[in-house]
């Protein structure tokens, strides 16, 4: 019997453009300060706007997402920061070849009149 990891995404929509603070992505995330902070010393996580001060970052919804996934990356991989960085990007890359091939299949599925 094969044992699979699945990674389940439960992904936070907020099309109002809400930002949350660092202690508010952190209660959301069940996580620590130190964490964030770390996740974006290392561009896992960006704020919003570029502002020295950790206690005034703001987060968006595609942030707390990224959290999550970086979350459960750790927790079911083992991977460390800069494992998640690199898994986060190809996750991210792959995302984006996939709407790519679904747009092209539309695309192709219109011009032969399916």
């Amino acid at each position: 019997m094969t044992n699979k990891t699945q990674i389940l995404t439960v992904e936070i929509i907020d099309n109002s453009g809400r930002t949350f603070t660092l202690r508010e992505v952190c209660e959301r995330g069940n996580c620590h300060a130190e964490f964030v902070i770390k996740l974006v010393n290392y561009g896992i996580l960006v704020p919003v706007e570029d502002i020295p001060e950790a206690r005034e970052w703001q987060f968006d919804a595609d942030a707390l997402n990224r959290l999550q996934k970086a979350m459960r990356l750790q927790r079911d991989l083992k991977l460390n920061l800069p494992g998640l960085a690199v898994s986060l990007d190809l996750l991210d890359e792959l995302h984006e070849m996939r709407r790519e091939v679904a747009r092209l299949n539309q695309r192709v599925h219109q011009l032969m009149g399916d």
